[in-house]
Protein backbone atom coordinates (compact mmCIF):
# COMPACT_ATOMS: atom_id res chain seq x y z
CA UNK A 1 0.00 0.00 0.00
CA UNK A 2 1.14 3.51 -0.98
CA UNK A 3 2.44 5.87 2.38
CA UNK A 4 1.48 8.95 3.47
CA UNK A 5 5.17 10.49 3.04
CA UNK A 6 5.99 8.44 0.14
CA UNK A 7 8.01 10.82 -2.95
CA UNK A 8 5.65 9.20 -5.47
CA UNK A 9 2.25 10.10 -3.64
CA UNK A 10 3.42 13.55 -3.25
CA UNK A 11 4.27 13.88 -6.96
CA UNK A 12 0.43 12.15 -7.72
CA UNK A 13 -0.88 15.10 -5.38
CA UNK A 14 1.12 17.67 -7.17
CA UNK A 15 -0.48 16.45 -10.74
CA UNK A 16 -3.79 16.63 -9.02
CA UNK A 17 -6.29 19.65 -10.39
CA UNK A 18 -7.42 20.45 -7.26
CA UNK A 19 -9.72 23.52 -8.44
CA UNK A 20 -12.02 20.68 -10.93
CA UNK A 21 -12.28 18.05 -8.21
CA UNK A 22 -13.51 20.22 -5.73
CA UNK A 23 -15.80 22.12 -8.41
CA UNK A 24 -17.88 18.69 -8.41
CA UNK A 25 -19.21 19.52 -4.85
CA UNK A 26 -18.75 22.64 -4.69
CA UNK A 27 -19.62 26.15 -6.77
CA UNK A 28 -17.04 27.67 -6.89
CA UNK A 29 -16.48 31.67 -7.94
CA UNK A 30 -12.59 32.77 -8.85
CA UNK A 31 -11.32 35.92 -6.95
CA UNK A 32 -7.98 36.75 -7.92
CA UNK A 33 -5.83 33.97 -7.67
CA UNK A 34 -8.32 31.55 -5.55
CA UNK A 35 -11.50 29.58 -5.68
CA UNK A 36 -14.65 30.46 -2.88
CA UNK A 37 -17.46 29.01 -2.39
CA UNK A 38 -20.21 27.42 0.36
CA UNK A 39 -18.43 25.40 2.81
CA UNK A 40 -19.48 21.61 1.70
CA UNK A 41 -18.62 20.86 5.64
CA UNK A 42 -20.58 22.96 7.56
CA UNK A 43 -23.79 24.94 7.15
CA UNK A 44 -23.25 28.77 5.89
CA UNK A 45 -24.48 30.97 4.10
CA UNK A 46 -21.59 33.34 3.67
CA UNK A 47 -18.44 31.53 1.62
CA UNK A 48 -15.78 31.15 3.72
CA UNK A 49 -13.86 27.56 1.67
CA UNK A 50 -11.01 28.93 -0.48
CA UNK A 51 -9.06 26.72 -2.68
CA UNK A 52 -5.66 27.32 -3.29
CA UNK A 53 -4.98 25.68 -6.35
CA UNK A 54 -1.28 26.84 -6.84
CA UNK A 55 -0.51 25.64 -3.34
CA UNK A 56 -2.50 22.20 -3.72
CA UNK A 57 -4.68 22.88 -0.52
CA UNK A 58 -8.20 24.19 0.36
CA UNK A 59 -9.50 26.05 3.61
CA UNK A 60 -12.75 26.87 5.69
CA UNK A 61 -12.51 30.22 7.82
CA UNK A 62 -15.58 29.22 9.03
CA UNK A 63 -15.24 25.52 10.33
CA UNK A 64 -11.59 24.67 10.06
CA UNK A 65 -11.50 22.16 7.52
CA UNK A 66 -8.06 21.87 5.37
CA UNK A 67 -6.19 19.62 3.24
CA UNK A 68 -5.50 18.70 -0.07
CA UNK A 69 -7.35 16.73 -3.10
CA UNK A 70 -6.93 13.36 -1.25
CA UNK A 71 -8.36 14.53 2.16
CA UNK A 72 -11.11 16.08 0.26
CA UNK A 73 -12.21 13.28 -1.51
CA UNK A 74 -11.85 10.80 1.28
CA UNK A 75 -14.23 13.07 3.46
CA UNK A 76 -16.49 14.32 1.13
CA UNK A 77 -17.57 10.38 -0.42
CA UNK A 78 -16.87 8.98 2.98
CA UNK A 79 -13.92 6.80 1.91
CA UNK A 80 -10.73 5.68 2.87
CA UNK A 81 -6.95 6.67 2.12
CA UNK A 82 -6.22 4.15 -0.58
CA UNK A 83 -10.05 4.04 -2.02
CA UNK A 84 -9.37 8.23 -2.38
CA UNK A 85 -6.33 7.30 -4.12
CA UNK A 86 -8.32 5.28 -6.83
CA UNK A 87 -11.07 7.32 -6.99
CA UNK A 88 -8.68 10.27 -7.74
CA UNK A 89 -6.48 8.42 -10.58
CA UNK A 90 -9.89 7.43 -12.13
CA UNK A 91 -11.39 10.52 -12.05
CA UNK A 92 -8.41 12.24 -13.69
CA UNK A 93 -6.87 9.84 -15.72
CA UNK A 94 -3.81 10.48 -13.92
CA UNK A 95 -1.50 7.17 -13.24
CA UNK A 96 -1.58 6.64 -9.68
CA UNK A 97 1.37 6.21 -7.58
CA UNK A 98 3.16 3.13 -7.90
CA UNK A 99 2.81 1.66 -4.56
CA UNK A 100 -0.98 2.76 -4.36
CA UNK A 101 -2.13 -0.76 -5.64
CA UNK A 102 -3.89 -2.75 -3.39
CA UNK A 103 -2.87 -5.53 -1.55
CA UNK A 104 -5.55 -7.69 -3.04
CA UNK A 105 -6.85 -7.30 -6.56
CA UNK A 106 -9.29 -4.84 -7.88
CA UNK A 107 -13.24 -5.96 -7.90
CA UNK A 108 -14.40 -6.96 -11.43
CA UNK A 109 -15.57 -3.90 -12.69
CA UNK A 110 -18.10 -6.11 -14.76
CA UNK A 111 -19.47 -6.35 -11.17
CA UNK A 112 -20.89 -2.99 -10.69
CA UNK A 113 -22.08 -3.30 -14.02
CA UNK A 114 -23.90 -6.24 -13.36
CA UNK A 115 -25.85 -4.47 -10.22
CA UNK A 116 -26.57 -0.71 -12.09
CA UNK A 117 -28.43 -3.14 -15.03
CA UNK A 118 -29.94 -5.35 -12.26
CA UNK A 119 -31.25 -2.06 -10.51
CA UNK A 120 -32.83 -0.91 -14.24
CA UNK A 121 -34.69 -4.67 -14.47
CA UNK A 122 -36.38 -3.97 -11.21
CA UNK A 123 -37.62 -0.37 -11.86
CA UNK A 124 -38.67 -1.48 -15.06
CA UNK A 125 -40.48 -4.33 -13.36
CA UNK A 126 -41.87 -1.88 -10.77
CA UNK A 127 -43.48 -0.01 -13.09
CA UNK A 128 -45.08 -2.85 -15.27
CA UNK A 129 -48.11 -5.30 -14.64
CA UNK A 130 -45.97 -7.19 -12.35
CA UNK A 131 -44.91 -4.58 -10.52
CA UNK A 132 -48.44 -3.66 -8.67
CA UNK A 133 -48.18 -5.37 -5.69
CA UNK A 134 -45.36 -3.62 -5.08
CA UNK A 135 -46.99 0.07 -5.79
CA UNK A 136 -49.92 -1.16 -3.73
CA UNK A 137 -47.41 -1.89 -0.73
CA UNK A 138 -46.27 1.26 -1.24
CA UNK A 139 -49.01 3.35 -1.69
CA UNK A 140 -50.62 1.66 1.67
CA UNK A 141 -47.43 2.80 3.39
CA UNK A 142 -47.82 6.47 2.27
CA UNK A 143 -44.51 6.27 0.17
CA UNK A 144 -45.08 9.14 -2.70
CA UNK A 145 -43.75 8.55 -6.25
CA UNK A 146 -41.39 11.24 -5.92
CA UNK A 147 -39.44 9.22 -3.30
CA UNK A 148 -39.65 6.16 -4.86
CA UNK A 149 -38.20 7.36 -8.05
CA UNK A 150 -35.64 9.54 -5.73
CA UNK A 151 -34.99 6.36 -3.95
CA UNK A 152 -34.80 4.31 -7.14
CA UNK A 153 -37.12 1.66 -5.34
CA UNK A 154 -37.81 -1.38 -7.54
CA UNK A 155 -39.26 -4.80 -8.12
CA UNK A 156 -37.84 -8.32 -8.16
CA UNK A 157 -40.47 -10.38 -9.61
CA UNK A 158 -42.04 -13.89 -8.42
CA UNK A 159 -40.24 -15.58 -11.37
CA UNK A 160 -37.10 -18.44 -9.76
CA UNK A 161 -34.87 -16.88 -12.54
CA UNK A 162 -36.39 -13.48 -14.56
CA UNK A 163 -33.56 -11.49 -13.72
CA UNK A 164 -31.27 -13.94 -14.41
CA UNK A 165 -32.42 -14.57 -17.74
CA UNK A 166 -32.72 -10.90 -18.49
CA UNK A 167 -29.19 -10.23 -17.48
CA UNK A 168 -27.44 -13.16 -19.18
CA UNK A 169 -29.57 -12.36 -22.47
CA UNK A 170 -27.67 -8.76 -22.18
CA UNK A 171 -24.10 -11.00 -22.00
CA UNK A 172 -23.43 -11.23 -18.49
CA UNK A 173 -22.06 -14.44 -17.32
CA UNK A 174 -23.91 -16.67 -14.47
CA UNK A 175 -20.44 -16.51 -12.81
CA UNK A 176 -20.25 -13.13 -12.36
CA UNK A 177 -24.25 -12.62 -11.39
CA UNK A 178 -22.87 -15.27 -8.72
CA UNK A 179 -19.68 -13.05 -7.48
CA UNK A 180 -22.21 -10.07 -7.46
CA UNK A 181 -24.48 -11.75 -5.28
CA UNK A 182 -27.16 -11.37 -7.60
CA UNK A 183 -28.41 -14.96 -7.84
CA UNK A 184 -27.56 -17.71 -6.15
CA UNK A 185 -26.91 -21.49 -6.28
CA UNK A 186 -28.72 -24.43 -5.06
CA UNK A 187 -25.51 -26.96 -3.70
CA UNK A 188 -27.62 -30.13 -4.67
CA UNK A 189 -28.55 -30.25 -8.45
CA UNK A 190 -26.30 -27.19 -9.12
CA UNK A 191 -29.07 -24.46 -10.81
CA UNK A 192 -28.99 -21.19 -10.36
CA UNK A 193 -31.89 -18.68 -9.12
CA UNK A 194 -32.63 -14.90 -8.76
CA UNK A 195 -31.94 -14.52 -4.62
CA UNK A 196 -34.51 -11.91 -4.85
CA UNK A 197 -37.88 -13.01 -5.72
CA UNK A 198 -41.31 -11.23 -5.06
CA UNK A 199 -39.67 -8.45 -3.02
CA UNK A 200 -39.60 -4.51 -2.70
CA UNK A 201 -35.99 -4.08 -3.95
CA UNK A 202 -34.11 -0.87 -2.30
CA UNK A 203 -30.99 -0.17 -3.79
CA UNK A 204 -27.74 0.27 -1.87
CA UNK A 205 -25.15 2.33 -2.94
CA UNK A 206 -21.04 3.07 -1.83
CA UNK A 207 -19.55 6.62 -1.15
CA UNK A 208 -19.24 7.12 -4.91
CA UNK A 209 -22.99 6.59 -5.59
CA UNK A 210 -22.45 3.10 -7.53
CA UNK A 211 -24.83 0.88 -7.06
CA UNK A 212 -22.86 -2.32 -4.97
CA UNK A 213 -26.08 -4.54 -3.52
CA UNK A 214 -29.68 -4.41 -2.78
CA UNK A 215 -32.22 -4.87 0.34
CA UNK A 216 -35.42 -6.61 -0.28
CA UNK A 217 -38.74 -6.76 1.86
CA UNK A 218 -40.91 -9.40 1.46
CA UNK A 219 -44.21 -8.90 0.06
CA UNK A 220 -45.69 -11.92 0.43
CA UNK A 221 -45.17 -15.30 3.13
CA UNK A 222 -41.40 -15.41 2.26
CA UNK A 223 -39.59 -16.96 5.24
CA UNK A 224 -37.36 -14.24 5.71
CA UNK A 225 -39.01 -11.17 5.65
CA UNK A 226 -36.11 -8.99 5.27
CA UNK A 227 -33.45 -9.93 2.82
CA UNK A 228 -29.80 -8.08 1.81
CA UNK A 229 -27.01 -9.11 -0.67
CA UNK A 230 -24.07 -11.21 0.45
CA UNK A 231 -21.15 -9.94 0.78
CA UNK A 232 -19.39 -9.65 -2.31
CA UNK A 233 -16.21 -7.52 -3.73
CA UNK A 234 -18.21 -4.78 -3.28
CA UNK A 235 -20.92 -5.07 -0.79
CA UNK A 236 -19.48 -5.12 2.98
CA UNK A 237 -22.73 -4.34 5.22
CA UNK A 238 -20.55 -3.55 8.06
CA UNK A 239 -18.42 -0.78 5.92
CA UNK A 240 -22.20 0.91 4.23
CA UNK A 241 -24.65 3.08 5.18
CA UNK A 242 -27.92 3.04 3.64
CA UNK A 243 -28.87 6.45 1.68
CA UNK A 244 -24.99 8.38 2.90
CA UNK A 245 -24.41 9.27 -0.77
CA UNK A 246 -27.32 11.28 -1.11
CA UNK A 247 -28.07 12.82 2.93
CA UNK A 248 -23.67 13.57 3.59
CA UNK A 249 -23.82 17.04 1.72
CA UNK A 250 -27.62 17.54 3.22
CA UNK A 251 -26.11 16.94 6.64
CA UNK A 252 -22.68 18.64 6.36
CA UNK A 253 -25.09 22.03 4.59
CA UNK A 254 -27.96 21.79 7.76
CA UNK A 255 -25.36 20.95 10.35
CA UNK A 256 -27.68 17.51 11.46
CA UNK A 257 -27.20 13.95 11.11
CA UNK A 258 -29.88 11.10 11.88
CA UNK A 259 -29.43 7.55 12.17
CA UNK A 260 -32.16 5.42 11.85
CA UNK A 261 -32.79 1.60 11.95
CA UNK A 262 -34.53 0.90 8.86
CA UNK A 263 -34.95 1.68 4.70
CA UNK A 264 -38.58 2.64 5.37
CA UNK A 265 -37.31 5.41 8.09
CA UNK A 266 -35.13 6.88 5.77
CA UNK A 267 -37.56 7.44 3.07
CA UNK A 268 -40.45 8.67 5.42
CA UNK A 269 -37.76 11.58 7.35
CA UNK A 270 -37.06 12.53 3.17
CA UNK A 271 -40.30 13.02 2.60
CA UNK A 272 -40.63 15.27 5.43
CA UNK A 273 -37.35 17.23 3.79
CA UNK A 274 -35.18 15.37 6.15
CA UNK A 275 -32.78 13.98 3.95
CA UNK A 276 -29.95 13.72 6.19
CA UNK A 277 -30.78 10.17 7.22
CA UNK A 278 -29.30 7.10 7.08
CA UNK A 279 -29.45 3.26 8.33
CA UNK A 280 -27.45 0.12 8.80
CA UNK A 281 -28.12 -2.48 6.79
CA UNK A 282 -30.20 -4.54 9.14
CA UNK A 283 -27.50 -5.12 12.07
CA UNK A 284 -26.08 -3.02 14.45
CA UNK A 285 -23.92 -0.50 13.95
CA UNK A 286 -19.74 -1.05 13.10
CA UNK A 287 -17.10 0.66 14.15
CA UNK A 288 -16.85 1.13 10.37
CA UNK A 289 -20.04 3.12 10.33
CA UNK A 290 -19.19 5.40 13.02
CA UNK A 291 -16.69 6.46 11.27
CA UNK A 292 -18.33 7.04 8.14
CA UNK A 293 -21.07 8.62 10.49
CA UNK A 294 -18.35 11.45 11.72
CA UNK A 295 -17.07 12.02 8.26
CA UNK A 296 -20.04 13.86 7.87
CA UNK A 297 -21.25 14.98 11.66
CA UNK A 298 -19.90 15.34 14.43
CA UNK A 299 -22.39 14.60 16.56
CA UNK A 300 -24.88 12.34 14.52
CA UNK A 301 -28.12 11.98 16.03
CA UNK A 302 -29.04 8.07 16.63
CA UNK A 303 -32.82 7.37 16.66
CA UNK A 304 -34.46 4.14 18.70
CA UNK A 305 -37.67 3.66 19.81
CA UNK A 306 -37.91 4.25 23.33
CA UNK A 307 -39.11 0.53 24.77
CA UNK A 308 -36.75 -1.62 26.72
CA UNK A 309 -35.70 -3.03 23.05
CA UNK A 310 -34.50 -0.08 21.67
CA UNK A 311 -33.03 1.00 25.15
CA UNK A 312 -30.64 -1.58 24.67
CA UNK A 313 -29.50 -1.43 20.90
CA UNK A 314 -28.63 1.90 22.38
CA UNK A 315 -26.78 0.89 25.02
CA UNK A 316 -24.99 -1.59 22.58
CA UNK A 317 -24.10 1.62 20.39
CA UNK A 318 -23.12 3.78 22.86
CA UNK A 319 -20.17 0.80 24.07
CA UNK A 320 -19.63 0.49 20.56
CA UNK A 321 -18.01 4.22 20.18
CA UNK A 322 -16.67 4.65 23.28
CA UNK A 323 -13.14 3.07 22.21
CA UNK A 324 -14.08 5.40 19.05
CA UNK A 325 -14.56 8.62 20.80
CA UNK A 326 -12.06 11.20 19.69
CA UNK A 327 -11.93 15.50 20.70
CA UNK A 328 -15.00 16.83 19.34
CA UNK A 329 -16.92 13.09 17.78
CA UNK A 330 -19.27 11.60 20.48
CA UNK A 331 -22.94 10.30 19.29
CA UNK A 332 -26.49 11.81 20.52
CA UNK A 333 -29.34 9.64 21.41
CA UNK A 334 -33.21 10.63 20.26
CA UNK A 335 -35.80 7.70 22.30
CA UNK A 336 -38.93 7.74 20.61
CA UNK A 337 -42.20 6.74 22.51
CA UNK A 338 -42.49 3.28 22.87
CA UNK A 339 -43.79 1.24 19.87
CA UNK A 340 -43.09 4.10 17.80
CA UNK A 341 -40.19 4.57 14.77
CA UNK A 342 -39.62 7.51 12.87
CA UNK A 343 -41.87 6.09 10.24
CA UNK A 344 -44.21 5.39 12.32
CA UNK A 345 -44.32 8.46 13.87
CA UNK A 346 -43.70 10.64 10.20
CA UNK A 347 -47.18 9.11 9.38
CA UNK A 348 -48.86 9.67 11.93
CA UNK A 349 -47.61 13.48 13.04
CA UNK A 350 -45.61 14.90 10.27
CA UNK A 351 -43.54 17.86 10.59
CA UNK A 352 -44.17 16.99 14.62
CA UNK A 353 -42.29 13.85 13.86
CA UNK A 354 -39.05 15.56 12.96
CA UNK A 355 -39.63 18.39 15.57
CA UNK A 356 -39.27 14.68 18.24
CA UNK A 357 -36.14 14.14 16.55
CA UNK A 358 -34.89 17.47 17.21
CA UNK A 359 -35.61 18.25 20.40
CA UNK A 360 -32.72 17.98 23.15
CA UNK A 361 -31.62 14.63 22.33
CA UNK A 362 -29.64 13.02 24.79
CA UNK A 363 -25.61 13.45 24.67
CA UNK A 364 -23.88 9.95 24.76
CA UNK A 365 -22.60 10.72 28.22
CA UNK A 366 -26.40 11.48 29.92
CA UNK A 367 -27.37 7.82 28.01
CA UNK A 368 -24.33 5.95 29.72
CA UNK A 369 -25.07 7.48 32.70
CA UNK A 370 -29.14 7.28 32.86
CA UNK A 371 -28.34 3.21 31.79
CA UNK A 372 -26.16 2.72 34.54
CA UNK A 373 -27.86 4.37 37.15
CA UNK A 374 -31.59 3.33 36.18
CA UNK A 375 -30.42 -0.79 36.29
CA UNK A 376 -29.81 -0.14 39.94
CA UNK A 377 -30.63 3.19 41.55
CA UNK A 378 -27.72 4.19 43.58
CA UNK A 379 -29.75 4.65 46.71
CA UNK A 380 -27.16 3.02 49.33
CA UNK A 381 -23.40 3.00 49.87
CA UNK A 382 -23.43 -0.27 48.34
CA UNK A 383 -25.03 0.78 44.90
CA UNK A 384 -23.07 4.17 44.74
CA UNK A 385 -19.77 1.63 44.97
CA UNK A 386 -20.91 -0.62 42.53
CA UNK A 387 -21.77 1.99 40.45
CA UNK A 388 -18.42 3.48 40.77
CA UNK A 389 -17.19 0.24 39.62
CA UNK A 390 -19.17 0.25 36.60
CA UNK A 391 -17.98 3.79 35.32
CA UNK A 392 -14.54 2.92 35.90
CA UNK A 393 -14.94 -0.02 33.64
CA UNK A 394 -16.51 2.56 31.16
CA UNK A 395 -13.80 5.01 31.42
CA UNK A 396 -11.20 2.14 30.56
CA UNK A 397 -13.23 1.68 27.25
CA UNK A 398 -12.46 5.01 25.93
CA UNK A 399 -8.86 5.13 24.26
CA UNK A 400 -8.77 8.95 23.64
CA UNK A 401 -6.39 10.35 26.73
CA UNK A 402 -8.12 13.36 26.75
CA UNK A 403 -12.31 12.52 26.40
CA UNK A 404 -11.42 9.49 29.23
CA UNK A 405 -10.07 12.41 31.36
CA UNK A 406 -12.71 14.44 30.79
CA UNK A 407 -15.58 11.56 30.99
CA UNK A 408 -13.64 10.97 34.31
CA UNK A 409 -14.28 14.43 35.72
CA UNK A 410 -17.88 14.76 34.21
CA UNK A 411 -18.83 11.35 36.23
CA UNK A 412 -16.77 12.11 39.44
CA UNK A 413 -18.48 15.22 40.14
CA UNK A 414 -21.93 12.80 38.89
CA UNK A 415 -21.02 10.36 41.82
CA UNK A 416 -20.17 12.91 44.51
CA UNK A 417 -23.52 14.39 44.00
CA UNK A 418 -25.52 11.20 44.82
CA UNK A 419 -25.63 11.55 48.48
CA UNK A 420 -24.40 13.81 51.57
CA UNK A 421 -20.49 13.04 52.40
CA UNK A 422 -20.79 12.69 56.42
CA UNK A 423 -18.25 12.42 58.90
CA UNK A 424 -15.51 14.58 56.05
CA UNK A 425 -13.38 12.46 53.76
CA UNK A 426 -11.85 9.15 55.11
CA UNK A 427 -7.96 8.11 54.73
CA UNK A 428 -7.34 5.79 52.42
CA UNK A 429 -7.41 2.25 53.72
CA UNK A 430 -3.35 0.93 54.48
CA UNK A 431 -2.17 -1.92 52.51
CA UNK A 432 -1.68 -2.69 48.26
CA UNK A 433 -3.85 -1.18 45.78
CA UNK A 434 -5.73 -3.56 43.07
CA UNK A 435 -3.61 -3.42 40.54
CA UNK A 436 -4.77 -2.04 37.31
CA UNK A 437 -6.39 -4.82 34.65
CA UNK A 438 -4.51 -5.29 31.74
CA UNK A 439 -6.77 -4.48 28.94
CA UNK A 440 -5.07 -7.03 26.61
CA UNK A 441 -5.85 -9.96 28.95
CA UNK A 442 -9.53 -8.03 29.43
CA UNK A 443 -9.77 -7.86 25.54
CA UNK A 444 -8.92 -11.91 25.22
CA UNK A 445 -10.93 -12.88 28.36
CA UNK A 446 -13.79 -10.75 26.70
CA UNK A 447 -13.71 -11.86 23.28
CA UNK A 448 -13.70 -15.75 24.60
CA UNK A 449 -16.63 -15.07 26.80
CA UNK A 450 -18.70 -13.14 23.64
CA UNK A 451 -17.87 -16.23 21.73
CA UNK A 452 -18.84 -18.89 23.82
CA UNK A 453 -22.48 -16.69 24.70
CA UNK A 454 -23.09 -16.58 20.54
CA UNK A 455 -22.45 -19.93 20.32
CA UNK A 456 -25.02 -20.44 23.32
CA UNK A 457 -27.47 -18.51 20.88
CA UNK A 458 -26.85 -20.63 17.64
CA UNK A 459 -27.29 -23.75 19.50
CA UNK A 460 -31.11 -24.32 19.51
CA UNK A 461 -31.39 -23.51 16.18
CA UNK A 462 -28.94 -26.33 15.02
CA UNK A 463 -30.55 -28.74 16.68
CA UNK A 464 -34.21 -27.53 16.09
CA UNK A 465 -34.41 -25.59 12.62
CA UNK A 466 -38.34 -25.92 12.97
CA UNK A 467 -37.67 -22.63 15.65
CA UNK A 468 -37.08 -20.68 12.38
CA UNK A 469 -40.28 -20.87 11.13
CA UNK A 470 -41.27 -18.28 13.79
CA UNK A 471 -38.12 -17.06 15.46
CA UNK A 472 -36.47 -16.46 11.89
CA UNK A 473 -35.98 -11.95 12.33
CA UNK A 474 -35.10 -12.42 15.52
CA UNK A 475 -32.58 -15.07 14.36
CA UNK A 476 -31.36 -12.41 11.51
CA UNK A 477 -31.30 -10.01 13.96
CA UNK A 478 -29.05 -11.60 16.80
CA UNK A 479 -26.09 -9.21 16.98
CA UNK A 480 -22.71 -11.37 16.73
CA UNK A 481 -19.31 -10.01 16.73
CA UNK A 482 -17.32 -13.15 16.28
CA UNK A 483 -17.08 -13.89 12.92
CA UNK A 484 -17.14 -17.60 13.13
CA UNK A 485 -20.62 -17.86 14.54
CA UNK A 486 -21.56 -14.25 11.58
CA UNK A 487 -20.67 -17.09 8.72
CA UNK A 488 -22.71 -20.10 10.31
CA UNK A 489 -25.54 -17.64 10.54
CA UNK A 490 -25.47 -16.75 7.71
CA UNK A 491 -25.02 -20.43 6.23
CA UNK A 492 -28.30 -21.25 8.21
CA UNK A 493 -30.43 -18.41 6.28
CA UNK A 494 -29.24 -19.55 3.37
CA UNK A 495 -30.03 -22.97 3.44
CA UNK A 496 -33.34 -22.32 5.56
CA UNK A 497 -34.84 -19.44 2.51
CA UNK A 498 -34.71 -22.86 0.01
CA UNK A 499 -34.97 -25.95 2.43
CA UNK A 500 -37.07 -28.56 1.43
CA UNK A 501 -37.18 -29.89 4.65
CA UNK A 502 -36.07 -28.40 8.57
CA UNK A 503 -34.41 -31.48 9.68
CA UNK A 504 -31.56 -30.88 11.37
CA UNK A 505 -29.51 -33.83 9.87
CA UNK A 506 -29.96 -32.26 6.47
CA UNK A 507 -28.57 -28.50 7.98
CA UNK A 508 -25.90 -30.76 10.06
CA UNK A 509 -24.70 -32.29 6.10
CA UNK A 510 -25.18 -28.79 4.66
CA UNK A 511 -23.04 -27.32 7.19
CA UNK A 512 -20.68 -29.71 6.77
CA UNK A 513 -20.21 -29.24 3.13
CA UNK A 514 -19.52 -25.80 3.59
CA UNK A 515 -16.82 -26.40 6.37
CA UNK A 516 -18.24 -25.85 9.22
CA UNK A 517 -17.37 -29.39 10.67
CA UNK A 518 -15.11 -27.79 13.49
CA UNK A 519 -17.21 -25.16 14.67
CA UNK A 520 -20.93 -27.33 15.21
CA UNK A 521 -17.93 -29.70 17.40
CA UNK A 522 -17.10 -26.75 19.37
CA UNK A 523 -20.69 -26.00 19.82
CA UNK A 524 -21.73 -29.36 21.07
CA UNK A 525 -18.73 -29.80 23.22
CA UNK A 526 -19.21 -27.07 25.13
CA UNK A 527 -22.83 -27.19 25.41
CA UNK A 528 -23.48 -26.11 28.77
CA UNK A 529 -26.88 -27.33 29.42
CA UNK A 530 -27.63 -30.47 31.29
CA UNK A 531 -29.05 -33.57 29.65
CA UNK A 532 -32.57 -34.44 30.83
Amino acid sequence: MVRKGDGSLEAFKARLPLGEIVARHVRLTRRGRELVGLCPFHKEKTPSFTVVEDKGFYHCFGCGAHGTAVDFVMNIEGVGFSEAIARLAEMTGIPPPERAAPAEPAPDPGLAEACAAALRFFRRALEGEEGAPARAYLRDRGIRPETVRLFELGYAPRERDALKRALVARGFREELLLEAGLIARREETGETFDRFRHRLVFPIHDGRGRVVGFGGRALGEARAKYLNSPETPLFHKGRLLFNLHRAAPVARRRGELFVVEGYTDVLALAQLDALQAVAPLGTALTADQLRLLWRVADEPVLCFDGDEAGTRAAWRAALRALPLLAPGKSLQFALLPAGEDPDSLARKRGEAALEMLRRQPRPLVDLLWDCETAASPPTTPERRAALGRRIRGLLREIADPAVRAFYAEEWRARLRALGPSRGGSRPRPAGPRTPPLDPRRLEEEMRGFERELQIRLLLPVLETPSLLVEQEEAFAAIELSDPDCERLRQEILCWYADAGSLDAIDLRNHLSRHGFDGLIEEMVAGDPRPEI
